[in-house]
């Protein structure tokens, strides 16, 4: 989980609480809130207003090494939105922090501390299923759940995040006697669009939004842009064509054509669309071996890297594969054996047009017999736009002080960066705002990993920008090896200011590079089918 730097941002925010106006050191207090009844007497229902609560389990957990004691509760709001939530007995300073899920959810991941002492437990945590149990052994990828049950849909769809955050907030209330004195949510790929649904329907219900990758495109990227990353790459027999094992040979052949153009050779394109590589200068001229592609993985690569469009080219999806993205195609495009033989970007999207994309009862699809027509494109759109995040109207976040914080890795391989690009620049025009701050992360692969650079941790940020009123204009990103040895840091700048190296030192160590302005006008508003779904807000929940 993505806590570990959060305890610096805490004692940071105690140390200096002097030198702060009196608003913002009344906001930087961190004296401890103690429980004022016992954890099992949370064990009860909670009448609240369209999120009837129902606690099934709370015990006291002792402290670890790395967490504190809290009060580990477990419950669900009816119908049947499971979640946990863990609530500090010790070291509780009256912050809140929702995870968001990944995938199609279909469990509770725990929701984890912060991985230092004494500031550990500052934060309450709560986690969620979304409203459903998926099926094993893949559960996330899982959509039959949904093929009948409308409920379960419309949790899943709009309503479990928020019902959520009502009864976390109001078990906080019960157990500490005050509701959370700030509140935040973090997420990524799903969890990226629940933290924007959440902004754009739910303004009240975080102070703070720490947005990844966002699937805010639900019904086009699940119904269509995954559909076509499994048909672009099955042979007619449904073999791939393209192998995992070309890959390296590709990835380096688009640094070497590639590298260089943001004036660092570094093993890492900083902004992938002014690489024009073309994959044909691979062709094998002999034999067929890793080192290079026959015409028909030629031809899928070019695919990939294209967005998918109708007969007549109309853009279905903003964009498509990233250059410099190669590596990570293994096992969400390609079958691997380490992903038990299946594809996941194929496993997504015959899950989302068999159950999940259709109003129920009605002719549904599959990966296979999908046809990629402005028709089909328009049959996903009415249950789509449940799922969608795609308002461009936050004012009501933004004016009650609501801070979000969007990013997303350039060599993303399952959400194409374009996407947020595009929502970014219809919603701020692309300048930075005083409330929204989009940056995107050289080489991070799909919320994490990557080839150079690997995690990317904003919370700590959005913390002191909720906090502290300190906008951010940089976070810094790390890259690890496979023993997790920090292996390069490298500052990433608010969007679309681009890190430039000072000339100095090693090129591995953030200290060694400075803002500098984008090396060309920003374009980033893409005309493709869905601009019309920009205007359709989505229901929502009481």
């Amino acid at each position: 989980m993505r806590l570990s730097k959060i305890c610096t941002a805490i004692a940071t925010l105690t140390l200096v609480t002097t030198t702060f106006t009196p608003a913002a050191a009344t906001a930087a207090t961190d004296s401890v809130v103690r429980p004022v009844t016992a954890c099992a007497d949370l064990v009860r229902g909670f009448a609240l207003p369209g999120a009837p609560t129902h606690v099934t389990s709370a015990a006291v957990v002792a402290a670890t090494a790395t967490d504190p004691e809290y009060c580990g509760v477990r419950g669900y709001v009816e119908p049947a939105v499971r979640f946990e939530l863990r609530l500090p007995t010790t070291t509780y300073t009256g912050r809140y922090l929702q995870y968001g899920c990944g995938g199609f959810c279909g469990l509770v991941n725990p929701p984890a501390f912060a991985d230092c002492l004494p500031h550990g437990g500052d934060f309450a945590v709560a986690a969620t299923d979304d409203g459903h149990v998926g099926k094993t052994p893949a559960v996330v990828d899982d959509g039959s759940w949904g093929a009948h049950d409308q409920a379960a849909r419309d949790d899943f769809e709009f309503r479990a995040p928020h019902v959520v955050s009502r009864a976390s907030k109001a078990l906080i209330q019960a157990f500490y006697g005050a509701p959370p004195r700030k509140s935040y949510f973090t997420g990524c790929s799903d969890g990226g669009r629940e933290g924007l649904l959440l902004a754009q329907r739910y303004p009240a219900d975080f102070d703070g939004i720490d947005a990844g990758a966002p699937a805010h495109y639900w019904g086009p990227r699940l119904g269509v842009y995954q559909t076509w990353l499994a048909r672009a790459n099955s042979a007619a027999d449904g073999s791939p064509v393209l192998t995992a094992a070309k890959l390296p040979a590709l990835h380096n052949a688009v640094l070497a054509a590639c590298d260089r153009l943001d004036g660092l050779a570094d093993g890492q394109l900083d902004d992938p669309r002014a690489c024009r590589f073309d994959p044909a200068t691979l062709t094998c001229t002999g034999a067929d071996t890793p080192a290079c592609l026959t015409p028909a993985q030629v031809a899928v690569v070019r695919k990939l890297y294209a967005p998918p469009t109708d007969a007549r080219g109309t853009l279905l999806y903003p964009g498509g594969q990233q250059p410099g993205s190669e590596l990570s195609w293994a096992g969400w495009i390609i079958a691997t054996p380490e992903t038990g033989g299946s594809a996941f970007a194929r496993n997504l999207a015959d899950n989302y047009l068999r159950y999940l994309g259709y109003p129920i009862g009605a002719p549904a699809s599959t990966v296979d017999t999908f046809a990629f027509t402005k028709g089909e494109f328009d049959r996903l759109t009415p249950v789509g736009v449940r799922y969608d995040a795609m308002s461009l109207d936050l004012s009501a976040f933004q004016r009650r002080g609501g801070k979000l914080l969007l990013w997303h890795g350039w060599a993303d391989e399952a959400i194409p960066p374009a996407g947020t690009l595009d929502y970014y620049q219809r919603l701020t025009h692309g300048r930075p705002q005083d409330w929204a701050r989009l940056f995107m992360v050289p080489s991070l692969y799909h919320c994490g990993g990557g080839t150079t650079l690997t995690e990317f941790d904003p919370l700590r940020e959005l913390v002191s920008w909720v906090e502290r009123g300190t906008a951010p204009t940089r976070v810094t990103a790390t890259g690890r090896d496979a023993d997790g040895t920090v292996t390069r840091t490298r500052p990433v700048f608010a969007y679309p200011q681009r890190a430039v190296y000072d000339g100095t030192g090693s090129v591995d160590d953030a200290a060694n590079f400075r803002p500098a302005p984008p090396s060309s006008p920003v374009r980033d508003v893409v005309h493709w089918a869905g601009e019309r779904l920009y205007g359709i807000p989505g229901p929502v929940a009481p």
